[in-house]
């Protein structure tokens, strides 16, 4: 059961757990495919840091009135505080061997990226800005991986368009196909004029078997009129052989 529990310590004290935690959105943000992957204990604790920054910039983005512009850098400064600053100021003979050391400003990319693409974004969208996908446990620790990401991401944007055009070809290929067959038709094709005039030339050479079976006699019927015949024949001689009698 969940009593007072607001968060996973995940083994550190409370100042490593929230530099990991800005190590890990600034890396999320400044992505090339906005995804890291990441433990999944740490990416439920990272979904929850990170929204609440993207609901800042949000909120920078519907501003209006007056003070809209003091609001906006208000609220600026307050989502700084969910990645590292830098190290501008610091002095340059601080590096290793008395090298200077190369400045970090992944935390100031962050923020502006926040603020610039994020934000607008995730403008009309109330929360749901990430998303986990588990990935099982890795071999030696066996702890389980996960990837947290950024949806409407641009491999999502990119799949859906070409989807699209896809579609949008395929149904233009069965248009013109539809078209090509009924023109075909229309216009007495290969199928449908063959057909017509086959049918046509059956009607006429019905027409015209049926005429010359009715000129020529039917076998039957020849031989019921020679019948006929010789019995007639037959009542001929009989009567001349009685009159001869």
């Amino acid at each position: 059961m969940r009593h007072l529990k607001a968060h996973r310590k995940l083994g550190r004290t409370t100042e490593h757990r929230m530099s990991m935690l800005r190590n890990l959105a600034t890396s999320l943000v400044n992505a090339r495919d906005e995804r890291i992957i990441t433990t999944l204990p740490k990416a439920k604790e990272l979904r929850p840091f990170i929204e609440r920054a993207i609901t800042l910039s949000r909120r920078a983005k519907v501003l209006d009135g007056d003070n809209a512009a003091v609001e906006a850098v208000h609220l600026r400064r307050q989502a700084s505080a969910f990645f590292h600053s830098g190290n501008r100021l610091q002095a340059s003979s601080t590096g290793k061997r008395g090298g200077v050391r190369a400045p970090r400003t992944a935390g100031v990319l962050a923020l502006k990226r926040l603020f610039d693409e994020l934000g607008e974004r995730f403008k009309d969208r109330p929360g749901g800005y990430t998303r986990i996908i588990k990935l099982g446990r890795r071999d030696g620790d066996n702890a389980e991986i996960a990837i947290i990401e950024f949806v409407d991401n641009p491999r999502e944007r990119d799949a859906a368009s070409s989807t699209a055009k896809g579609a949008k070809s395929a149904t233009s290929g069965k248009t013109k196909t539809s078209f090509a067959s009924k023109s075909g038709a229309a216009e007495g094709g290969r199928r449908g004029g063959h057909k017509a005039d086959k049918t046509y030339e059956k009607e006429e050479t019905t027409a015209a078997r049926g005429g010359g079976e009715e000129s020529i006699p039917k076998p039957e019927d020849s031989d019921k009129a020679g019948s006929g015949g010789r019995r007639s024949e037959k009542t001929e001689s009989t009567a001349n052989e009685k009159d001869t009698v």
